[in-house]
């Protein structure tokens, strides 16, 4: 059977994690970034998948190296002798040492059809780009960023009222089935690659939460992206006058629709949607939520609502 070591930090490593697990695989480590100090209290947490391994397999042996390509901890990897590495969003460029070490290398999972959308946040971007079809590619991982040989690729569409979470659980779902037939095909010796076309290749910076603030001086189809490409985290956001107070407003769900009015301009308000003119088209507001408050759908919005809000532009 092929052993492996897991690198993977975030939910979504977790969740692929955990369906190796049940389908068998034989994880003798798992590497995942340090305890980070998260929100007002300042409380270190474990990752997603520390905090998956501690509860349902703690007999694994966890790591988590400030930086897992120091010569120190790849010696203390060669000493478990694994045969593979699978590395998902681990957090971290992987020294070429390290990808040597295994019998049969490192392979990774990315979110995207690569050498499309290569980088940080491959599902976010292809939301804001409005593509209609994304999907998941396996690579047998190089020193250059998501630029190794294609093991598996696999498609799927993208509809139009998709968000980040959604697609991101298609992805997982799909990702983790692709990943457990080419660890298959490694245990059967049956592997086959394929280069990178280099020259399409795009890239994708980090999400910066400013990219989350709403333009109202584009089109409505660009905004509609913008928001369920943030949805539900960090979440797409602009200024409004609600109950005669300027509030922050949090959109998760809309539809773009046609419409004429100035960017910014309230349209109509009414329990079915707030609807806000774009540069081109509007834009009907589904489900927000003001800072400090709980999400509401727009029809517990209209409810508690005396008087249509008005965007700030």
């Amino acid at each position: 059977m092929m052993k492996i070591i897991y690198f993977g930090t975030p939910p979504f490593a977790s969740e692929v994690l955990a369906y190796l697990l049940e389908n068998q695989v034989e994880v003798l480590a798992i590497v995942t970034k340090p305890d980070r100090p998260r929100g007002r209290s300042g409380k270190s947490l474990f990752s997603a998948v520390k905090q998956f391994a501690r509860e349902e397999v703690p007999d694994i042996p966890i790591f988590q190296p400030d930086r897992a390509s120091t010569a120190a901890f790849i010696k203390e990897l060669r000493l478990i002798g694994a045969d593979l590495f699978v590395v998902v969003a681990y957090g971290e460029i992987i020294s070429q040492e390290l990808l040597d070490l295994p019998k049969f290398g490192c392979i990774n999972l990315h979110a995207s059809l690569l050498p499309k959308y290569r980088g940080a946040a491959p599902i976010q971007f292809a939301l804001l780009d409005g593509e209609i079809e994304s999907g998941v590619t396996i690579i047998e991982m190089a020193l250059k960023m998501d630029a190794g040989d294609i093991l598996a690729k696999e498609k799927l569409s993208i509809p139009k009222a998709m968000n980040f979470q959604d697609l991101e659980g298609e992805l997982c779902t799909l990702g983790s089935r692709l990943l457990l037939e080419v660890i298959d095909q490694y245990e059967k010796g049956v592997v086959t690659r394929t280069p990178q076309d280099h020259r399409e290749a795009t890239y994708v910076q980090k999400i910066d939460s400013a990219m989350a603030q709403i333009n109202w001086k584009q089109s409505a189809t660009a905004v509609h992206d913008q928001i369920r490409a943030f949805s539900p985290r960090p979440g797409a956001w602009c200024f409004a006058h609600v109950g005669g107070h300027q509030r922050r407003v949090k959109i998760y769900r809309s539809v773009a629709e046609e419409g004429v009015g100035s960017p910014g301009e309230t349209l109509s308000f009414e329990s079915d949607g707030w609807r806000v003119a774009c540069q081109e088209g509007a834009l009907s507001i589904l489900e927000l939520q003001l800072e400090g408050k709980k999400r509401l759908t727009i029809e517990e919005f209209y409810r508690g609502s005396h008087s249509p809000p008005k965007i700030k532009i």
